[in-house]
């Protein structure tokens, strides 16, 4: 897909997910709501501008809700999410999945061919639900179509749309379908061999059966850039060849602008594997939670930045998602430590329109106040970078 959005400079946006309000979460658990919790509400809405919010106010002090209410709810949070991602000034914009239940569960409940199996931790103290697969995997309904059609109707800012991908969704599952040809007599590296091949056969069923419907579903509707977001992706080095077919067999001559976001690991892994994703426009990666709070522009100044000239030398050239704000911590990253990351890259890469920039995963881990200064920082140290390149302000 041939997009301005790929093309310029420095463009801002976020990873994905943010973090639930409360009102939002006690009132779809049918759980009282407290004043504070109403103050939040009406609070945010008035720092955000966001349109009659106190129809909100009113809807949430009218318990219990009812299914079609609830949906309301969900509404809510995604506009003001949108508005949180817009006031702090950010190019493309996404609701921080606040109508989905958790990215891998979303995605398997809106599945045919898996049971859940119970909860799990997945970092942060926070938890998924695990699945097995154990029938022939298939849609059972496009799971971000609702979604997307709100979001387009309310957006001020370019939309767009996170989807959990083929790997991870096998990765963070138990096979009760595939795996299942063991015998131990047999040499370890036979049993090694087949393993994978279960695995291959896993992952692309997804891709192909799961993955793939969904996004085409979600173009049909005009989406225009989808983000394949992969954090179990560098899980089993030996399997990145299984990652990169799963990607392209997801995307493969579908007309949209297609991204990845590979979460915190080793990024040297990925290479040479990922030199076959030539449909990947952009890799979103986090460097921040690597890196020094020292001010410069040098090598020994930002160590976390290191490996980014390999993503420069990938021969098709896509933008680098540049992470440069920890997700990690409360610590807010000064506007002057934002504009030095962002320069290096530049500096790096000679090609300011391969540079976008974001935090490095998620702020769900944060709450609104931390994540919105975080936000407002970021785009606020990417305008002084693009002063001190002498580059103009983007269009509004």
């Amino acid at each position: 897909m041939s997009s301005t959005l790929d093309h310029r400079a420095l463009l801002t946006h976020e990873i994905g997910s943010l973090d639930k309000p409360a009102w939002r979460v006690k009132a779809y658990a049918g759980q009282p709501l407290s004043d504070r919790d109403l103050e939040e509400a009406r609070s945010w809405g008035e720092r955000l501008q966001v349109p009659n919010y106190d129809q909100l106010i009113d809807l949430l002090r009218h318990a219990p809700f009812s299914k079609e209410q609830k949906t309301d709810l969900q509404r809510w949070s995604s506009l003001y999410a949108l508005k949180l991602e817009e006031g702090a000034g950010l190019d493309v914009v996404y609701d921080g999945e606040q109508q989905r239940t958790e990215m891998y569960d979303w995605a398997v409940s809106h599945s045919n061919g898996f049971e859940r199996r119970g909860s799990v931790r997945a970092f942060d103290n926070k938890y998924y639900t695990k699945a097995a697969v154990v029938a022939p995997i298939s849609l059972k309904a496009p799971f971000h179509n609702a979604e997307f059609s709100y979001l387009v109707s309310v957006a001020g800012a370019e939309l767009k749309i996170p989807v959990t991908g083929a790997y991870t969704i096998a990765d963070w599952s138990f096979d009760e379908r595939y795996d299942l040809d063991t015998d131990l007599r047999e040499p370890a590296a036979d049993r090694r061999r087949k393993h994978k091949a279960a695995r291959r056969d896993f992952v692309l069923e997804i891709a192909r059966s799961l993955i793939r419907p969904n996004l085409m579903a979600l173009i049909g509707l005009g989406a225009r850039w989808i983000q394949v977001d992969e954090p179990g992706a560098s899980t089993e080095p030996d399997e990145l060849d299984i990652f990169v077919d799963s990607f392209n067999a997801s995307v493969e001559d579908l007309n949209a602008m297609f991204s990845t976001h590979l979460c915190f690991s080793d990024y040297n892994l990925f290479f040479p594997a990922i030199e076959r994703m030539s449909q990947c426009r952009q890799f979103a990666v986090g460097f921040a939670n690597y890196d020094s709070r020292e001010l410069g522009t040098s090598d020994a100044q930002r160590p976390g930045y290191q490996v980014i000239k390999k993503f420069r030398d990938l021969p098709y050239k896509p933008a680098l998602g540049l992470g440069v704000l920890d997700i990690h911590s409360d610590f807010i990253e000064s506007p002057e430590l934002v504009r030095d990351r962002v320069l290096y890259a530049v500096k790096v890469f000679d090609d300011p329109a391969r540079i976008h920039v974001t935090p490095d995963c998620g702020l769900r881990t944060r709450s609104w106040e931390v994540a919105f200064k975080k936000l407002r920082n970021m785009t606020a140290g990417v305008a002084l970078a693009r002063r001190e390149l002498g580059l103009p302000d983007p269009p509004a």
